[in-house]
C-alpha cells in the first residue's frame, strides 16, 4: 500500500520508463544469466535427446540386420 502511495503523485514517465530503466540497469546480470542458464539447459536436453534418438537408431538398425528375419527379438 505504500508503494501505491508514493507512486500516486508521480509523472507516468517515472513509473513506465525510469523505474524500469533503473531495474534493468541493477539486475541486468542476474536476468542475463538466468536467462543464458536456461539457453544453456535446454540445449543440453536437446543435445541428450539427439543422442539417445541416434543410439536407438543404430541398436535397431544392427539388431534388426543381426536377426536376418527369424522373428525373434
Amino acid at each position: 500500500m505504500a508503494v501505491k502511495e508514493l507512486l500516486t503523485g508521480m509523472p507516468w514517465w517515472v513509473k513506465w520508463v525510469a523505474i524500469p530503466v533503473i531495474a534493468v540497469v541493477v539486475f541486468g546480470g542476474l536476468i542475463a544469466s538466468a536467462v543464458f542458464f536456461v539457453v544453456k539447459l535446454l540445449f543440453k536436453v536437446l543435445v541428450f535427446v539427439v543422442l539417445v534418438a541416434g543410439l536407438v537408431y543404430v541398436v535397431r538398425k544392427f539388431k534388426g540386420s543381426a536377426d536376418s528375419g527369424d522373428g525373434r527379438w
